[in-house]
Formats: C-alpha cells, sequence, structure tokens
C-alpha cells in the first residue's frame, strides 16, 4: 500500500474541491450510496449537477425505456448515455470550455428480504478526459460478497467513489485497476469484468485488463470472447453444459485442436447433453502467464491472439487446482461440465502432495472435482521412452490409490478420449516454441495452418523471420 494514498473521504473531497469536474449521479437499487459521499464530505455543490435515484421501475422506464432486467449491463449503459446527453446538452455551452463533464451511474441488486443471494450490480462512469473531448467510459460488474445489507452498501459507495476518482485522476489503465480495492478487500467485493472505450483509453487492450483483474486479486476469473469482448462468465455459462481445456496454449498445436475435437465428440454423445447447449472452452491459469511475479504483456496478447482461432472464448482464472475449478464452474451451471487434459496433467492430479492443505486430502479435493456427475476427458500420452502409448485405462496410480482410481473409471468420470489421431501424439508444444525461437522451420507442421500463418504475419511469440529464413537455407529437411 503506497504511503501517500488517499482514503475515500480525502478522494470525495478532492473531486468535490475541483471545479474543472461536474457530473451527474443515477443510482437504481441499494440506496444513494455512492452520491452520499460526496454530500457527506462538503462541497458538493462542486461537483454534482444532479442526483438520481429511481427505485420505482415505471418511473425509472419513463426516463431510459423499459428493460427486461434493470440490474443489466444494457440498463447501466442505457442510463450513461441517457445522462451524458442530458448534462452536456444543458450545460456544454455555459461551461463546457473549462470543465471535464461525468455520469457515474449503478444498478444494484443489494441482499434484502426478497433476495438473500446473488447480490450483485453493475457500475460504470462516463467522462471526458479533457474539456470538450468525446466521451470515454469505463463499466465493470460487481458481486456484493458481505452478509449484511448495511456492509454491501457501505462496499459499493467506497467502490463507487474509487472508481470515479481514479477516472478523473489515473491514466493508466493497470494502476486504476488496482486502486479500486482501495479501502476495501477481496473479500467484500468481487470484480468480474471491466471494459474501457474511449479517447482516454486508445492502446487498452481489454483482455489484457481482464487478466490484470485476476493478477490483483479483484477476481478469481474473468472471460472475453473470440473477438475480445469481455463479457461475464455468469452469464455465459449460465444453464450451458460445459467442456473446457486448460492449456498454456504457447502456441496452439494440432494436438490442442485434436483434443478439442474429439472431446466435443465424445461430450455431446453424453445422454445429459441430448439437445443442450454446449460452451466450449479455453482456459489459462495465473500459473499459466507468470514468470514470476511478472505479466509478459506481449506474449499473453500473442496467446490470446493465437487463440481466436479456434473461436472459442478464453477463461482467465487463478484456479491452481482442477478441484477450484470445478466448484467454480458449479456454481454457474447445473448442466454437465467436461474438463479435458492428457494423461501427463491427469497424472499430476493424483499427486497427494498438492491436497496436504485440505483436511480431507485428496479424498476430499475429488468429492469437489467429480461432484454432479463431472467428466475428465484423457487424451493418450505417447511414452518417449518406449514407444508406448498411455491410455486413461492402462494409467497407473500409487498403490494406494488405485481402487480409488478404479472407482472414478467404472463410474465413467475419468474416461479415454476415444477420438484421436495417433501422429499428433509426438507433438510437445514446449518443444515447438523452443524450435519456433531457435528458426527451426519443422515447428510450422505441427500447429495448424492458419495458426503458423497468424504467427509469421504478425511475428507472435518471439517468431524471427530472419532466423526462420537463415535456416531455410541450411535446412534439407523443408
Amino acid at each position: 500500500m503506497q504511503a501517500n494514498r488517499l482514503d475515500t473521504h480525502q478522494k470525495a473531497v478532492q473531486i468535490n474541491l475541483d471545479n474543472a469536474k461536474y457530473g451527474t449521479f443515477a443510482e437504481i437499487g441499494a440506496g444513494q450510496e455512492v452520491a452520499r459521499w460526496f454530500f457527506r464530505v462538503g462541497g458538493a455543490a462542486g461537483t454534482i449537477a444532479k442526483s438520481i435515484s429511481a427505485y420505482d421501475m415505471t418511473v425509472s422506464d419513463s426516463m431510459y425505456g423499459a428493460c427486461g432486467r434493470y440490474v443489466s449491463r444494457q440498463r447501466l449503459e442505457t442510463m450513461l448515455d441517457y445522462e451524458f446527453r442530458t448534462m452536456s446538452g444543458h450545460l456544454a455551452a455555459k461551461r463546457g470550455e473549462h470543465t471535464r463533464f461525468f455520469v457515474f451511474a449503478d444498478t444494484v441488486a443489494a441482499k434484502s428480504y426478497t433476495r438473500k443471494d446473488d447480490c450483485h450490480g453493475w457500475m460504470g462512469i462516463r467522462f471526458q478526459h479533457q474539456p470538450g473531448a468525446a466521451p470515454s467510459q469505463i463499466i465493470l460488474h460487481v458481486s456484493l460478497l458481505d452478509r449484511e445489507t448495511v456492509l454491501q452498501q457501505e462496499a459499493m459507495g467506497i467502490l463507487g467513489v474509487n472508481l470515479i476518482h481514479s477516472a478523473l485522476y489515473e491514466a493508466v489503465p493497470t494502476a486504476l485497476v488496482q486502486q479500486l480495492l482501495d479501502d476495501l478487500t477481496a473479500e467484500r467485493i468481487e470484480i468480474d469484468l471491466i471494459e474501457f472505450t474511449g479517447p482516454a483509453y486508445p492502446q487498452v487492450d481489454n483482455r489484457f485488463m481482464s487478466l490484470e483483474l485476476v493478477h490483483c486479486g479483484l477476481a478469481s476469473a474473468a472471460m472475453f470472447t473470440p473477438k475480445g469482448q469481455v463479457v461475464q462468465p455468469a452469464e455465459v455459462f449460465h444453464k450451458k453444459a460445459i467442456l473446457l481445456l486448460r492449456g498454456s496454449f504457447r502456441p496452439v498445436t494440432n494436438v490442442t485442436i485434436d483434443m478439442l475435437h474429439g472431446a466435443r465428440k465424445q461430450f455431446e454423445q453424453e445422454p445429459a447433453n441430448q439437445g443442450e447447449h454446449i460452451v466450449v472452452v479455453t482456459e489459462m491459469t495465473l500459473n499459466n502467464v507468470l514468470a514470476g511475479d511478472v505479466i509478459d504483456k506481449q506474449d499473453f496478447l500473442d496467446r490470446v491472439d493465437i487463440l481466436r482461432t479456434l473461436n472459442h472464448p478464453v477463461l482467465i482464472s487463478n484456479f491452481g487446482e482442477f478441484y477450484r475449478l470445478a466448484n467454480y464452474l458449479q456454481r454457474l451451471t447445473k448442466k454437465l461440465i467436461a474438463l479435458v487434459m492428457g494423461v501427463p496433467t491427469l497424472r499430476e492430479v493424483f499427486e497427494e502432495k498438492y491436497y496436504a492443505h485440505l483436511e480431507g486430502g485428496i479424498l476430499e479435493s475429488f468429492g469437489r472435482l467429480f461432484k454432479n456427475d463431472l467428466k475428465v476427458y484423457a487424451y493418450p500420452f505417447l511414452d518417449p521412452d518406449t514407444g508406448a502409448v498411455v491410455t486413461a485405462s492402462e494409467f497407473r496410480v500409487a498403490p494406494n490409490l488405485r481402487h480409488l482410481y478404479q472407482f472414478l473409471v467404472e463410474n465413467h468420470h475419468i474416461q479415454s478420449l476415444a477420438h484421436y489421431t495417433p501422429e499428433f501424439l509426438s507433438i510437445n508444444s514446449r518443444q515447438v516454441y523452443q524450435r519456433m525461437q531457435e528458426g527451426d522451420p519443422t515447428w510450422v507442421h505441427e500447429v495448424p495452418p492458419g495458426v503458423a500463418l497468424l504467427i509469421c504475419q504478425d511475428r507472435l511469440l518471439g517468431y524471427d523471420p530472419a532466423k526462420f529464413a537463415e535456416a531455410l537455407e541450411t535446412s534439407p529437411r523443408v
């Protein structure tokens, strides 16, 4: 924590005393928690053009139009659009030359007599980064984790002040994300979506900002589409069957494609999936993208650019253990979930050392992992020493876990992947990456053609065409 960091009171005072900034506050649900801070500290007349709270749905619809869900991104963006147009239309001629206008809005479902769970909200700010500029915008989705209504309201108020202050005074998006937790803790709020748009953020990639949410501890997981649009995981997974592949994807290889194709074919044949919508998702954990404690931004963006070729959403998470990932997904859907992994990864899942922190050890972890009939599809492994193909059926665990493994196999929790391409089994992604760095041109044969083309055209993952050209001249293999 920085020694000169302002607390919530000081942030509100600073904004109130800054005559160059003027805004509207529009809040639905959970009270006027953000605006209250600015009224409480004094000097709000210098900051607040209007404060409104539309509790009645009819009144809300009369201003913002009818809406299917009042706590939604759609409603938030409608509020921001309407209030910014109204304020700037009324005040631009009078004070627009020297004023940065802003609108803060939120729509929140806090704990109440009728609602005990799913306490969450959407929050955003639309603002000018300089007088007369086109507006920029930050929106986020927050889950309220406090158990008491008054604490949830308090957390929303603090978060709102943090967002407004950071938007108006902090130009670096990664620093802004870190400041959202000032005077709060990750035990009180979780932010699983943040999106920056507009002229104040011309270089921001919201995929990287999703990673920052997880890296800073603001979220356990964040998600974006193949086109790079950030999305709320709960909405994507709601009432959907899920097939997930975890990996480093450095790069995507023919094995990656083979695993997904074979697993999807097998997953679609599950009786519980007949007629169900299946979401196929790729996942990277923080461990997959961290080099020590540092994130290589370009390396991460290169990998997610490559993942676009698969046309599946990407989940970023801090779930090192698979049972934690499974528990997260099981909170978001009651439909069938399947994880696809290679036999070497399955071997790690059966390492008891990873569960020493659990009172029930490996049994507790497996109880959580295989809840609700979760499936694990194991992609075969080619033993480099013997040349033997090891499937889930031939896989051997420690003697004391043999009966547990057999139980999981016989009850179809762990299944061999029936459909795979034998000639792909010798492909190792780390070796592919190493050969790419060395300029060995043979790597292109072990990745999909579209991936090879993208890497070469955009020079992703440190690809150097000079090394490639040199190797072509000297290698008889190509």
